[in-house]
């Protein structure tokens, strides 16, 4: 497949998450039901790298079946996932991720209050703070899952958005977040705090 053919698909990808994040977050609004864009998208609306993945939303627990009923009655297909921690809906092939304890951290009013209004696609839709996205991302790290490069795009493209220090602070009884933040220190991407430990 050529750079130009992979551009297109990746472009249109994007454009059907957006589109499903608007259909989701309209009819979310129109209950009153509130929620925050997280993960890839919300980096993206940050100014931070496209994504292809799906669309991740922050609900508190007691919103999560009243979301998915509403958005089944919306024309979505709901899901019962293994996972304890969220629920899924799909908009055709796009899936929604409704979490509300990511990383054993329950979805809170403080969690989504710090949530700030931006522009997705045709929607103004809330989006977490590229603090908590970098915290999210490197909480999701354990001796499973260690790839950096999946948060090396994020945290420099979002690098002076975030307040290391809370990262750190956020993070500190994980080893592999120490070690990313250590890392993305030495190379220069942020200046976290973080230095070796003798």
């Amino acid at each position: 497949m050529s750079t130009d053919s992979r551009l297109m698909m990746d472009a249109s990808q994007v454009d059907r998450l957006v589109r499903t994040l608007t259909r989701v977050a309209t009819t979310l609004q129109a209950h009153r039901i509130p929620f925050a864009v997280t993960g890839g998208l919300a980096v993206y609306a940050r100014g931070g790298p496209e994504t292809d993945h799906d669309v991740d939303l922050l609900l508190r627990l007691g919103d999560v079946d009243k979301a998915v009923e509403v958005l089944v009655e919306a024309g979505l297909r709901a899901v019962d996932p293994p996972e304890d921690w969220l629920s899924k809906v799909y908009d055709g092939e796009v899936l929604v991720d409704l979490i509300h304890r990511p990383n054993e951290r329950p979805v809170t009013d403080e969690t989504l209050n710090r949530a700030e209004p931006m522009r997705v696609g045709a929607v103004l839709a809330p989006v977490v703070t590229a603090t908590d996205v970098v915290i999210d991302k490197l909480l999701v790290f354990g001796p499973h899952r260690c790839d950096f490069t999946e948060a090396l795009p994020p945290a420099r493209a979002l690098r002076e958005q975030v307040d290391w220090a809370k990262v750190e602070a956020a993070t500190e009884t994980s080893p592999y977040a120490a070690a990313f933040l250590l890392l993305i220190d030495r190379l220069a991407v942020a200046e976290t705090g973080v230095k070796r430990r003798s």
